[in-house]
């Protein structure tokens, strides 16, 4: 007998209740929400040890992919992020005020303000993402190396036919 899920319960009261709705994408769709969940659950306590959630991590992150100087415009971090301006503010606001970052007047322009990483914030950055992917491992340690590159193309394609492609 096939492995079942928490999911194939609700399919099946479904099925029992509305013989004729079609549940096939909600079993994807149900399975993937359920996940969301889970790999928070997982994932925070992590952040958390490090002072951070996940709002934080990705406006450090995206400023330690950067490379050196670890430095970008804060509408290259909205678009990198996907969030509006005024999210990406307020994000700088609570991080520039731990010493994670630090806002300066642009070298290029000084109109313009840059966001870079501090020395505390990259270490910061640094572990988080370290336990991060260490605990994405474990998660991840039920599939064979196949099935995760199985998995990862069609998440990939998927995520292709949903959002605009990347910049």
């Amino acid at each position: 007998m096939p492995e079942r899920d928490a999911v194939d319960s609700m399919l099946d009261q479904w099925r029992r209740e509305r013989p004729k709705l079609d549940v096939a994408a909600m079993a994807i769709v149900g399975r993937v929400s359920r996940l969301e969940a889970i790999l928070a659950g997982e994932l925070e306590p992590g952040l958390r040890a490090h002072g951070l959630n996940g709002a934080d991590l990705d406006v450090l992150a995206a400023l330690r992919r950067a490379g050196e100087p670890f430095r970008l415009t804060p509408s290259a971090l909205s678009r990198s992020l996907m969030v509006g301006s005024g999210t990406v503010s307020h994000r700088l606001e609570r991080l520039e005020r731990r010493g994670l970052l630090r806002r300066t007047a642009s070298k290029e322009d000084r109109r313009s303000v840059a966001v870079e990483l501090t020395t505390r914030g990259r270490r910061v950055v640094d572990a988080a993402v370290s336990e991060l992917v260490e605990t994405e491992e474990r998660l991840l340690r039920g599939l064979s190396a196949r099935e995760r590159a199985q998995l990862e193309r069609l998440l990939r394609r998927l995520l292709a036919t949903l959002e605009p492609p990347p910049a």
